[in-house]
């Protein structure tokens, strides 16, 4: 078994969509990337590269390649699935919490999941999605920016 560490943080702009976790959440402002800018899905993709010692997103899906521009970062998460299986691996569970100060995302984490786990081939038992603010703290808390954390433990196939 091993264990990987992810986290990703973009700058909330206008004019864009706010996308987490694949799924599109309705607010004024959206994430700033050069894909869909999902820092959700970018930190369990990046713990998932980590815990089978694959590199990182960035490196994989840099941000100067055009094939990557407003890519919806699910596509990116099947690409890192399918390294994931061929080393040899299968995520066994997953606990991920977005940091943002708005807007509330409790409302829309079942659909979160419900995008998330057929393509990380996990029961929704197996998954844990959390949302929390700073306390108007830090970059996320003064409504800069949104970032996410995400641990997976995969096993041997």
């Amino acid at each position: 078994m091993r264990v990987g560490l992810g986290f990703d943080a973009h700058r909330l702009v206008e004019g864009r969509p706010l996308i987490l976790g694949g799924v599109e959440i309705p607010y004024h402002m959206g994430l700033l990337g050069h894909s869909d800018a999902d820092v959700l899905t970018h930190a369990i993709g990046d713990a998932l590269l980590g815990a089978v010692g694959a590199g990182d997103l960035g490196s994989l899906f840099p941000d100067t390649d055009p094939a990557y521009e407003n890519i919806s970062s699910l596509i990116l998460l099947e690409k890192i699935m399918e390294m994931v299986r061929l080393r040899g691996f299968q995520p066994v569970n997953l606990d991920a919490v977005v940091v943002a100060q708005a807007p509330r995302l409790a409302p829309h984490i079942p659909r979160m999941m419900d995008r998330l786990a057929p393509i990380l081939n996990l029961p929704l038992g197996a998954m844990n999605l959390k949302a929390t603010t700073t306390e108007h703290l830090g970059f996320a808390g003064r409504g800069e920016g949104i970032g996410a954390y995400a641990v997976v433990l995969v096993d041997n196939v």
